[in-house]
């Protein structure tokens, strides 16, 4: 099937914030999402960043279950208003093999539900 990105409709299934890999995060997200947290920046840096491994800026903790350190067990970003524009764009910018994608529980809207992952609206 081929996607028409801006017709994505997310569930909340919270796959996505589970998958192997890196969200960068840059000067204004941090600034934004401190002051969301109601913390000075360079708190939240210590907190919930580390150098990302190609050493070319930040990146967002994992949970110990690999999971994105802001991720609830509900399946709720804890930051959803200031999430970085990474996770605001999935799936539009994001390259995801298929077999990560059939994880997802949302879909496309088009005339009638085609869920990724089989889930349902």
């Amino acid at each position: 099937m081929e996607q028409n990105n801006s017709e994505f409709h997310c569930v909340g299934c919270g796959a996505c914030c589970r998958w192997e890999g890196i969200v960068r995060i840059n000067d204004a997200e941090i600034a934004d999402i401190s002051n969301y947290l109601n913390i000075n920046e360079l708190e939240f840096i210590e907190r919930y960043t580390r150098l990302a491994p190609d050493r070319r800026g930040l990146v967002l903790l994992d949970a110990p279950d690999g999971a994105c350190c802001f991720l609830t067990p509900d399946n709720r970003c804890r930051i959803h208003p200031v999430k970085p524009r990474q996770c605001r764009d999935f799936p539009k910018t994001w390259s995801v093999p298929p077999e990560l994608m059939a994880r997802c529980k949302g879909g496309m809207r088009n005339e009638e539900w085609q869920g990724f992952g089989g889930g349902a609206p």
